[in-house]
């Protein structure tokens, strides 16, 4: 059973399911909203049932991130919405997002505790560092992300991690940061020069990295935050009436990290039966699991192996959508690229998520939230008076594609329920960068409370132990206010659907 953390206030007075219904004090959809609700294909004139309660103090930032979470977190709840009215035959029930939840929830990470302890966010030798010419920042929590950093800087592996971290140090103080960001990545390392803007300033123009490039300097004002693209041949498939928007929906999810999975809990937060399928070759964080987890089973197959192959093609059988978070090409030679398994599955919804977007010269390589913010010039505008880089208030852009991802899933499954028609969704961390940094007006905050996450947080028993952990910001009329299940420990369930 859950139960908020105790506070001075009266904690149940700030719900998402009394956010959905509040009415004092709204403010209205911004045209950041918009944007994203025009994105996903959405009818305009539902954007009149969203309206959000502020709160002072969330997420504060040069760049407008209070403005991209609530904004993302709204049009989840919209298609969310939608898909439940479908499902019922009612109208559309009012939005009401609170931002004192978004700004909770989009550090969830930062939040949670396993038996009062607090998760270890960043390896040792994750960060930013001081290059001969400017500034790198390295990605080193994975044991095999951090050995091909080491080898790539001829580091040898001994020593306590202050120790190598000083040997870092000075290796790379002596070398230019796009050379740093070459080498490492040809080693299979992940680190990236830390970019700094191009004027005009942003929201105006999205800067080009000057060290090499990650993309080339888009020119439309408007960013692309998600392609979609139609694949028909399928009868219509009419989901029935259900208490919540995904009930009986079936979720393949093979995502990692943070943006994939946030959207697959997501889709579990609505019903969706989601199923998490890793690799048992492949490490994972438990601490990350435990905050992604909520909702979800998770199992581990090798595709390798033809015992487990013929399960996971038993599953995906099954499946109404899949959902992936690996780079692009990274799991076509398992039969499992987007046009195979829409030529299989008409009517199928395949959603993919990615770091570097699906063009250009890093759009295979390996990257994180931390990544892209310092090689799109976010980590320059925030950084310290003294230059030293800084970051958003959240990993936003893992946090808020992540919702964008699920909100496209769930239109995906509405529009499926007239045309029967499968979709391929496509959404990149470094387009939610370009429209943080170009495509978002900023947005005076309009009163509110003094923003303070603990109504937003609970408690409850799992096989991790007690966890303390974010609740879900999602808010319309019916939302459900928490997860039907606390996380299974990270691959221990059996590849079956529930």
């Amino acid at each position: 059973m859950t139960h908020p953390i105790e506070a001075d206030t009266d904690a149940d007075a700030a719900t998402p399911a009394d956010a959905a219904t509040a009415t004092d004090a709204a403010t209205p959809a911004d045209a950041a909203t918009a944007h994203a609700w025009t994105a996903l294909g959405g009818a305009a004139e539902l954007l009149d049932e969203v309206s959000y309660l502020p709160a002072e103090g969330a997420l504060p930032a040069r760049l407008p991130v209070r403005e991209l979470a609530r904004a993302t977190v709204a049009a989840c709840s919209l298609a969310a919405a939608e898909l439940a009215a479908r499902r019922s035959g009612g109208p559309v029930p009012a939005v009401r997002v609170a931002e004192a939840a978004v700004a909770t929830a989009f550090v969830s990470e930062r939040h949670l505790r396993i038996d009062g302890r607090a998760p270890t966010s960043f390896a040792p030798l994750s960060g930013f560092w001081r290059a001969a010419d400017g500034w790198v920042r390295t990605h080193a929590n994975y044991p095999h992300h951090r050995a091909r950093l080491l080898a790539a800087l001829g580091i040898a592996d001994r020593g306590e991690e202050d120790v190598l971290a000083k040997r870092l140090a000075e290796e790379l103080a002596t070398r230019p940061a796009h050379g740093i960001q070459e080498m490492v990545y040809e080693a299979g390392g992940l680190a990236v020069a830390v970019a700094r803007p191009a004027p005009p300033a942003p929201p105006v123009a999205f800067p080009e990295v000057a060290t090499g490039g990650v993309a080339e300097t888009a020119t439309d004002a408007r960013p692309v935050l998600i392609e979609s693209r139609r694949s028909g041949g399928a009868a219509p498939r009419p989901l029935p009436p259900a208490p919540l928007p995904a009930s009986g929906v079936r979720i393949l999810d093979l995502t990692r990290v943070i943006a994939g999975p946030v959207a697959t809990r997501t889709l579990a937060l609505l019903g969706a039966d989601v199923l998490r399928v890793d690799s048992p070759h492949l490490p994972e964080d438990p601490d990350a699991h435990a905050d992604t987890g909520f909702g979800k089973r998770s199992t581990r197959l090798d595709l390798g192996d033809p015992r487990d192959r013929r399960t996971f093609e038993e599953l995906l059988s099954q499946a109404d959508a899949v959902v992936t978070g690996y780079r692009p090409g990274a799991l076509d030679r398992f039969g499992l690229a987007p046009d195979a398994l829409l030529e299989r599955r008409p009517g199928l919804v395949v959603a993919q998520v990615s770091a570097w977007g699906w063009s250009g010269p890093w759009a295979g390589r390996r990257g994180f939230d931390s990544l892209v913010q310092a090689a799109s010039g976010i980590a320059a505008l925030e950084a310290a008076p003294d230059g030293h880089p800084g970051v958003l208030p959240a990993q936003a852009l893992d946090h808020g594609t992540g919702y964008l991802l699920a909100a496209a899933v769930l239109r995906a499954l509405t529009e499926r329920q007239d045309t029967g028609d499968g979709r391929h969704l496509r959404l990149s961390l470094s387009a939610t960068a370009a429209w943080l940094m170009r495509g978002i007006t900023p947005v005076a905050p309009h009163g509110g409370e003094t923003y303070d996450p603990t109504a937003w947080l609970t408690e409850r028993p799992a096989p991790y132990g007690c966890l303390r952990y974010a609740l879900p910001p999602l808010g319309y009329a019916g939302s459900p206010r928490d997860w039907s299940a606390p996380p299974t420990p990270w691959g221990t369930d059996r590849p079956a659907w529930g």
